[in-house]
């Protein structure tokens, strides 16, 4: 029936207005067509939330922990349980569609946007985002599987060509979006940027029509990559159906001209209308199309999921002498040091930002759960010189007026950023109208001192604090490389006003807005900035050494800056900023239980770490981190996460680093060898492997049986304590006839038992793992021989293996 009301609707179109559908309206949204009962379809950024058409925390969304740190939970129904929540939020503000999730691969440790994507397995990137996008289906709203393909780091995403030998394509980088594509049933696809092999992914017919369509049978819409699509003909018959944002786009009026000229072929508009028809019956946007879900699934407590999903995904790299977890009822007096243990960072840079309505920090966690004996706090070290948007302690708006002056609208504005993208403009505010905005209110200091106020964005600016006009000029260069970053612009302080603590003052900054109406993506994009006041860097640390002196125990969050992970740009260095290093060590030689919480969404060089009592991964754990933070530091939960990318003890020790494309290519020379992979074929070793976490208890492996589909492991919790452990199977190869890895994951379960109780993890072995790409027949061929299965706690902690002789 759903097909056949699609099929009604495209009958009643006309060229123009087919060709209109495939266009965005506005930034987020396709247009409605009343006369065949079609809603607007409306899609929103993902995927750690869902933010809606309006960039802004006065529209606040729940905030997940990072993809990195739900691919550590190595638990796919649990990502089947955040894509229900993201489908509640997503329907409570009126999307249809959530551009996520990411799964890309972490080729390199340098990817600036790695925070957003899974892993460097492309096995358990498929399994985590299958739970992710049945999640998300299961609530009745469609995900577009993104960066369709190859889009692994920021460097010229825009028009580098990634030059990938056709086996390493299939195997790596193709691999998670046909397992999601055959086990999920995706409703949609992101066409990236990038090009693969000299042809842009937004016109590739090979991937799009003959790979994804032909051979996987997607049956879902493609659609662009924001600008993404650059020529009509080239999209059209390359597979893309949709292309965004709009009004301004290479579809619409150019699409149907191209048709009447003869340049396209109708039929293939005929396709792309029909997928996105196909889109909004399945969504519940079609009238006489019953959608996939009629009754979404119970409501989820989104705070509570947030806190579980962090807490399971900390991994425990290191716990020496059982330092953790802290036992409260013993505990005098913690030390808590570090900037972001009291403004926590939540999350990465980008479009992937969301605005909750709440944030725990790592103080506020421990603060909560320790009544009795609130920790002592001290900064220790700041890991950014540069100013951030204006946060605790501003109460701001943004007053919208037109060229005569007069207030035409106004909207409230946490967070002191002004991000308004096509159509999101307060109420009564248009383009045309809109002159100037100033963000006016009030500041009241946390700490006395000399404060820094300053700005972010292109063009003219009057910043006043307390009655004094600190800056009148305009900026007019952005940031360089990446156009994201040219929107957005660098900050830049303004001046400094010595303030006392509690004693609230006005500030003000006045942005006059010119060329917006009319411009393809018309955008008001600027920041009021603050830092607090500087302190000297030797003096923070000593006073940090001496809270930890007198402490029992020591918890140091560092952590990178939106500066350090954000879409847009690639990382230089894997080393934390500022002198965070230095803070770890002075305070690990002066309490031996010095723990370390690392507070990033990829991997960092920790010089320290055998240096200190324990390291945890927060990731970045979302709005209820530091309320997670307490439960697995006090010991009310274990941290439940697994390494889903391999860590380097330093840079210069990873395999794959080359980021940078050469005359507009990137080539791919590894071929295989990425990830473990490379690791092991240099015979190198990580300061952590692939797999690797630790818990509060501890488990054998008391037999494991194996067929060719399957492994049957049984395990025994030999600990004190109930624990979950997450059992990983690899495969290896004993005489290879073709060249292949030293051995890949195949499979993984969760398993959970009390004390002394076993439990035994059924994992099925995809017949997958046995096959490899034959470049010559352009098809899978399976590989018989012996094969060494292998399974333990991670890559580098095997505790059976068995052997499996595979024939044709």
């Amino acid at each position: 029936m759903r097909e056949e009301a699609v099929e009604a609707a495209l009958g009643k179109l006309g060229l123009d207005v087919r060709t209109r559908l495939l266009a965005g309206q506005d930034m987020w949204s396709l247009p409605a067509l009343p006369e065949i009962g079609l809603k607007s379809l409306v899609m929103s950024d993902g995927p750690v939330g869902v933010r809606g058409v309006r960039w802004t925390a006065d529209d606040p969304s729940v905030a997940l922990p990072s993809p990195t740190a739900l691919a550590a939970t190595w638990d796919p129904e649990l990502a089947r349980r955040v894509g229900r929540l993201l489908a509640q939020e997503a329907r409570r503000k009126g999307v249809h569609v959530l551009l996520a999730p990411t799964v890309n691969l972490h080729r390199s440790p340098l990817g600036g946007r790695h925070f957003e994507c899974y892993s460097e397995d492309p096995y358990l990137t498929g399994e985590i985002g299958s739970g992710y996008v049945k999640g998300v289906q299961d609530g009745g709203v469609g995900t577009t599987v993104k960066h369709f393909v190859a889009n692994d780091a920021e460097t010229d995403r825009f028009t580098v060509d990634n030059v990938i030998a056709p086996r390493p394509l299939r195997e790596l980088y193709l691999a998670p979006f046909e397992a999601i594509v055959k086990n999920a049933r995706p409703w949609g696809i992101m066409a990236a940027y990038n090009q693969v092999n000299g042809v842009s992914m937004t016109e590739h017919r090979h991937l799009q029509n003959e790979v994804l369509r032909g051979e996987w049978g997607f049956d879902g819409f493609v659609v662009s990559d924001w600008t993404a699509a650059r020529s009509t003909t080239g999209g059209i018959e390359g597979g893309l159906d949709v292309a965004m944002p709009g009004p301004a786009t290479v579809y619409g009026e150019a699409l149907a001209g191209a048709v009447r000229s003869g340049e396209a072929d109708e039929s293939a508009v005929d396709g792309a209308v029909r997928n996105v028809l196909r889109l909004a019956a399945r969504v519940g946007a079609l009238e006489g199309a019953p959608p996939v879900v009629t009754e979404p699934p119970a409501a989820i407590d989104g705070q509570a999921l947030a806190r579980e999903v962090a807490r399971r995904a900390f991994v425990l790299l290191r716990n020496e002498n059982h330092t953790l977890p802290i036992d409260p009822s013993k505990l005098r007096k913690l030390a808590l040091v570090g900037a972001a243990a009291r403004d926590a960072r939540i999350l990465g840079g980008g479009s992937a930002t969301v605005f909750p309505e709440r944030v725990v920090a790592p103080l506020d966690g421990l603060a909560a759960a320790l009544v009795d004996s609130a920790p002592a706090y001290a900064v220790g070290a700041d890991p950014s010189d540069e100013l951030g948007p204006a946060g605790k302690g501003f109460i701001l708006r943004a007053v919208c007026r037109d060229a005569a002056g007069g207030i035409i609208g106004t909207r409230s504005l946490p967070g002191g950023q002004v991000q308004w993208i096509g159509d999101d403009l307060p109420d009564g505010v248009t383009h045309e109208a809109l002159h100037s905005v100033e963000v006016r209110g009030t500041f009241t200091p946390r700490e006395s001192g000399e404060h820094a106020f300053g700005t972010r964005g292109l063009g003219a600016f009057t910043l006043t604090v307390a009655g004094e006009v600190l800056y009148d000029g305009a900026q007019e260069t952005g940031g360089e490389g990446d156009p994201f970053e040219a929107l957005f612009g660098a900050p830049a302080e303004r001046g400094r006003v010595r303030l006392a603590a509690g004693e609230p003052v006005e500030v003000s900054l006045v942005h006059p807005v010119a060329g917006t109406a009319g411009a393809p993506l018309p955008a008001v994009v600027f920041s009021f900035l603050h830092g607090a006041p500087r302190r000297d860097a030797d003096e923070l640390i000593a006073r940090a050494v001496e809270a930890a002196r007198d402490a029992d125990a020591a918890v140091v969050v560092v952590a990178t800056t939106e500066r350090v992970e954000s879409e847009g740009f690639d990382r230089t260095d894997l080393r934390l900023p500022g002198r965070q290093d230095d803070l770890v060590r002075a305070v690990a030689a002066a309490n031996p239980n010095t723990v370390v919480v690392v507070n990033s969404g990829s991997p960092v060089e920790m010089p320290w770490r055998e240096d200190v009592a324990a390291v945890l991964l927060s990731w970045f754990p979302g709005q209820e981190g530091g309320a997670a933070l307490a439960d697995v530091l006090l010991g009310a939960a274990e941290p439940g996460g697994r390494l889903p990318t391999t860590w380097p003890a330093a840079l210069t020790d990873a395999p794959v680093t080359q980021v940078v494309p050469t005359e507009g290519e990137l080539r791919y020379e590894e071929g295989l060898f990425i990830g473990y992979r490379a690791w092991d074929r240099a015979g190198a070793v990580p300061a952590y492997a692939f797999g690797h976490g630790l818990g509060y208890t501890t488990w054998e492996y008391e037999s494991l049986e194996v067929t060719p589909t399957t492994a049957r492991v049984r395990v025994r919790n030999t600990g004190s304590r109930t624990g979950r452990e997450v059992v990983q199977v690899y495969l290896a190869p004993q005489a290879d006839p073709v060249e292949r890895p030293v051995r890949w994951l195949a499979g993984f379960a969760g398993v959970e038992a009390g004390p002394g109780e076993w439990a035994e993890a059924r994992i099925a072995l995809p017949g997958r793992a046995f096959e490899v790409w034959d470049e010559e027949t352009g098809s899978w061929s399976f590989v018989p021989g012996t094969y060494e299965v292998r399974t333990g706690r991670s890559l580098a902690d095997i505790r059976l293996t068995a052997t499996l002789d595979i024939e044709d």
